[in-house]
């Protein structure tokens, strides 16, 4: 990969920026105003920023974060305390799954990049100039001044957010402004604080859409005039998608951008959206990863033909692609299922991946809730929540329903808690300032019961015709339970407990290699997902 110089960001620095702008994504299950979840969004930035131990040392503070109405875009500055004299606008991702971002930008109509400050015009897609306006026009708070940080191990929500200027390394305050501002205008009252010497750096990058939008906004904000400051501007961008054909992708290459590093995983899907996506149809290499059947094969195209046409080049600072020899892989997806693919392609475009692949170390990492127990009851029924990531400061929601009494075990792995009164079928989910806990299949519970029919896991997960195998997960019920495989009904069913079963392997006949375990009990049937799969051997 290109080098760049010891006094500048390395990658996996800038990377974990880049992840670090992904925390606290969404919003909190139960509901939290906008200006709430700015607050935590703040907080767990700034529990990261303070972190020693990630490979940005502990050195970097936020000065503006801009948070876009409907939360489908967030962008924020940061700057370095270490006298370096260095900044980073940094653009988070997409908070929803690779193939949701690709599916929804708009890549059927080129418009002009008026931004640019191009000597002739370039173009972009549509989907990417509408988030690039969405940031650029982003009004956010600029950050409070080095002296008014919180206490040491103190997050400062409520604190950092003082619509106040912040002050320079050399003590000079920057011009008066409203407390509400573009990322521009914070940018340019944090340059006018900053010594000139040594020369200001602004590194702008992302990952993913981040990326994406990073490579508009550096040019745009590489035309603005900064007088009296000179700064220089980088662009580093990760996993991104295409934003412009060939003319945007050379107006880019073109630019005088110190560093420039274009970092891509061989095997992630997103960066080849909207120039190689054809690629993808060969993945993954054989015996370690999911092959593109036909139904995956069948959604590619479709994706493809969202660009209606357009040839999308990808801007590019020379590097290598990472992981081209498939080191890192999930080696739980592997069979050749739609959603072991899909479930790869998601492992391939995460910001940890990326982090490993540059050496980086992973950034703190948010609540994940693994099971409940018991699945079922009523508004007054004890629940243990178990998972990791907990701490005192969580809150714990039942759909969006909060949960006022509960405790978190010191091993931040358990939560016993009474549950809400509620009705249905809810997930419980955990949030702090680091972000919320995916849903889960087995962290569902159900008022009034019965519990959720969910397959968790099967042991083993490969096997041939004939044998037994074990299904866990929740809702079994004695005498009334079935098994199929996908289409074939297992024998000898004997349920030993509400959440394990033994069942013998029926002959695979026609089916394919790969295939799901579903459980019924009368006329209710679990949900199909990646923990339910069972592949037959050959005999």
């Amino acid at each position: 990969m290109t080098q760049v110089s010891r006094t500048l960001l390395t990658e996996a620095q800038t990377m974990a920026l880049a992840a670090i702008a992904a925390t606290a994504a969404t919003p909190r299950p139960s509901g939290e105003t906008r200006d709430e979840h700015v607050a935590r969004i703040v907080g767990g930035i700034w529990l990261q920023l303070h972190d020693p131990s990630i490979d940005t040392g502990g050195t970097w503070r936020l000065a503006w974060l801009g948070l876009t109405p409907d939360n489908a875009n967030m962008a924020c500055i940061v700057r370095n305390h270490d006298g370096s004299n260095q900044f980073a606008v940094v653009v988070r991702g997409t908070v929803d799954s690779p193939v949701d971002m690709m599916e929804d930008l708009d890549v059927g109509t080129l418009v002009p990049f008026t931004a640019a400050g191009s000597a002739a015009p370039v173009a972009v897609s549509a989907g990417a100039m509408a988030a690039f306006t969405e940031i650029a026009n982003a009004r956010g708070f600029i950050g409070g001044t080095p002296t008014e940080e919180a206490p040491e191990g103190e997050a400062p929500v409520g604190k950092v957010l003082v619509g106040k200027v912040p002050v320079g390394e050399s003590g000079r305050p920057g011009p008066a402004l409203p407390s509400r501002v573009t990322l521009r205008e914070a940018l340019a009252a944090l340059l006018a604080a900053a010594p000139s010497t040594p020369r200001p750096v602004v590194h702008v990058t992302g990952h993913s859409l981040g990326g994406c939008v990073a490579t508009m906004l550096a040019p745009y904000l590489q035309a603005q005039d900064w007088a009296p400051s000179e700064p220089q501007f980088g662009l580093v961008t990760f996993a991104a998608p295409t934003a412009g054909p060939l003319d945007f992708a050379q107006f880019v290459d073109g630019g005088p951008w110190t560093p420039f590093v274009t970092c891509t995983n061989y095997y992630d899907l997103v960066p080849r959206a909207w120039s190689d996506l054809a690629l993808a149809k060969t993945w993954y290499p054989k015996g370690q990863g999911p092959v593109a059947n036909t139904e995956v094969g069948i959604l590619l195209d479709e994706i493809d033909l969202l660009r209606k046409g357009n040839v999308y080049v990808q801007p590019d600072a020379g590097t290598v692609a990472l992981n081209q020899d498939y080191g890192n892989h999930d080696p739980g997806l592997v069979e050749k299922t739609t959603a072991d693919y899909l479930g790869q392609v998601a492992h391939q475009h995460a910001n940890s991946t990326y982090l490993d692949l540059l050496g980086g170390t992973p950034v703190l990492a948010g609540p994940v809730v693994t099971a409940v127990d018991p699945t079922f009851g009523t508004g007054d029924t004890p629940v243990l929540v178990h998972g990791t990531g907990f701490t005192p400061g969580s809150v714990l929601d039942f759909g969006t329903i909060p949960c006022a009494d509960w405790s978190v075990d010191p091993s931040g792995t358990l939560i016993s808690a009474t549950a809400p009164a509620g009705v249905g079928i809810v997930d419980v989910r955990v949030t702090n300032d680091l972000g919320t806990s995916p849903a889960v299949p087995l962290g569902r519970f159900a008022y009034d019961g019965p519990a959720p029919l969910v397959v968790g896991g099967v042991e083993p997960p490969r096997s041939r015709e004939g044998k037994q195998v074990t299904v866990r997960g929740s809702g079994f019920v004695a005498d009334r339970t079935t098994v199929r495989f996908k289409d074939t009904a297992g024998t000898g069913v004997m349920v030993q407990s509400a959440t394990e079963l033994t069942v013998t392997v029926p002959s695979k006949g026609l089916m394919p290699e790969t295939v799901d375990i579903t459980v019924a009990v009368g006329v209710t049937a679990s949900p199909t997902a990646p923990e339910d799969e069972f592949t037959y051997e050959d005999l």
